[in-house]
């Protein structure tokens, strides 16, 4: 799958389909589970959020950007012009995610959002209101049923709930700003900008800190960066003129 078809809502394509109707709390669903990783094999799809990276990170006693280095891919989405980061997978191994081991995941409670959900789906709006649905896994095995609130409390998505609202009102917030800065920034200068989005987003953290407040100083950080960039662009533009 090429990069430009996944950004930071999924592959192209992807989301809540007509038949994933919204779930309520109180709502009961049921799939079956086979326990065999199937889930975790031939996926090129699974996106980071600077939250999920800096969980792993933790986990793995590793520097944000090193862990990024390791285990993911990185570029600029088509659509939302913000840095992306993926897992990428093993080609070796059917594209299975880096941190699939003998059939379990090596990282189980450091997973990102997209695992601990499934197979649930997420939706956030602008004004940071959550919903979640329910997608069919067609896997066998035994059959799990549960309540909307239950399985989130089983798989600890309340207790991280407010940083995956956090994280995505910031990047839409972002991606409306994108267009502004692409066409005020040179493709020198732009590349320099977007290296240190890419700072803000998922590198610029320290693990013994809390990660919502770091978020919110990198943005402002990142918007006085902006600010710098932008003037020097304009001192260029005025010298080639």
């Amino acid at each position: 799958m090429r990069d430009r078809a996944i950004d930071l809502c999924g592959a192209e394509g992807g989301g809540r389909a007509p038949d994933m109707p919204l779930l309520a709390a109180g709502d009961r669903f049921a799939f079956r589970c086979a326990g065999c990783g199937g889930c975790c094999r031939g996926r090129e799809d699974l996106v980071l959020s600077g939250y999920d990276l800096y969980r792993l990170a933790r986990r793995l006693g590793l520097p944000p950007r090193i862990t990024a280095r390791a285990f993911c891919r990185s570029y600029i989405g088509a659509v939302s012009r913000l840095p992306v980061l993926r897992l990428a997978p093993v080609r070796a191994e059917g594209n299975n995610c880096p941190f699939l081991t003998g059939g379990r995941c090596a990282v189980h409670e450091a997973r990102p959002l997209a695992c601990a959900l499934y197979p649930l789906g997420q939706e956030i709006t602008r004004e940071g209101k959550v919903a979640y649905y329910f997608q069919n896994t067609g896997c066998g095995g035994r059959e799990v049923r549960a309540t909307l609130a239950d399985y989130l409390a089983a798989q600890g998505i309340p207790e991280r709930e407010p940083q995956d609202v956090l994280w995505a009102v910031r990047c839409m917030a972002l991606e409306q700003e994108a267009p502004s800065w692409e066409a005020a920034l040179g493709p020198v200068i732009l590349r320099r900008f977007q290296a240190k989005l890419a700072d803000a987003l998922y590198y610029r953290y320290d693990l013994a800190r809390p990660w919502p407040e770091q978020l919110e100083e990198n943005l402002a950080w990142l918007a006085g960066e902006r600010a710098r960039l932008e003037e020097m662009q304009r001192r260029i533009d005025r010298k080639n003129r």
